[in-house]
């Protein structure tokens, strides 16, 4: 409901903006309305005319040069229809989003006390609920060289790397729900992609692999042959699929990173 609610506010904002460029100009149009004449010969070619009086069904002929001036008519014709119309859909539309900000089904679940939360389950489940959910769901940690998870993120877990232990953190400032390592089937066996996230607008997950030590030849095939494996199994790169690398002459970018996950995972 918040998500329809919003794009009907957008729309308002637009509306609006809209009818003060409308109302600004028409002032400036000529007088009369414009009648257009569609004749057909050889070829369609119409002819144009204004009308400045109620009593005339004919009007003033307006040679075809005089491009300008039937512009004018033309929109002003346009923009008295577009006012008329465009207030009536803005009035409708405040009217929709205070009726649905007052009736909101989620909110019967949100207003409840923390007590009663604990022992219902809400019929319908808001972004905010699900990603809880999601966060929630236990899964088998990766026990492969658990001592070199020796970093700490600001939620509390260890990571393999110093970059590693950024881009948690990066999600976590920006509140992007993300699991570490949890596992995924690929090819008969399980892989643990370095980030699980759910991106909450749409809720898919989108796995994210940071690629550390591109400057190692070996490494570099590795990381080659991951993305191999992904792609094989449907998780493709732009898609559902997003990486972050490093080498001794182009370290982590932070500004980047950070500005590629909200246009990627914010962004509706």
């Amino acid at each position: 409901m918040t998500d329809l609610v919003n794009l009907m506010k957008e729309r308002l904002l637009t509306l609006k903006h809209a009818i003060k460029v409308a109302e600004r100009e028409e002032e400036s149009f000529p007088e009369g309305r414009l009648r257009i004449n569609k004749l057909c010969r050889e070829g369609n070619y119409c002819k144009y005319y204004v009308v400045k009086k109620c009593s005339d069904t004919t009007g003033d002929y307006i040679p075809v040069g005089n491009k300008d001036y039937i512009q004018k008519l033309a929109q002003k014709d346009y923009n008295k229809r577009f006012l008329k119309t465009s207030k009536v859909e803005v009035s409708i539309l405040e009217k929709l989003i205070q009726k649905l900000s007052d009736n909101d089904s989620n909110n019967v679940f949100l207003d409840l006390s923390e007590e009663r939360k604990r022992m219902v389950v809400p019929y319908i489940l808001t972004d905010d609920l699900y990603a809880l959910e999601w966060q929630a769901k236990k899964f088998k940690e990766n026990t492969y060289l658990v001592e070199n998870k020796i970093y700490d993120t600001r939620r509390g877990e260890k990571v393999r790397s110093k970059s590693e232990a950024i881009i948690a953190d990066i999600l976590f400032e920006l509140r992007i729900p993300y699991k570490y390592e949890a596992p995924i089937h690929l090819g008969g066996r399980n892989r643990y992609p370095d980030f699980t996230l759910l991106k909450m607008s749409s809720r898919e997950e989108i796995f994210l692999e940071h690629f550390g030590l591109m400057d190692d030849e070996d490494y570099r095939a590795s990381a080659f042959q991951k993305l191999d494996e992904y792609r094989e199994n449907g998780i493709y790169l732009g898609k559902n699929l997003i990486i972050t690398y490093e080498t001794a002459s182009a370290p982590l970018d932070i500004k980047g990173i950070r500005r590629m996950l909200k246009e990627i995972m914010l962004k509706r």
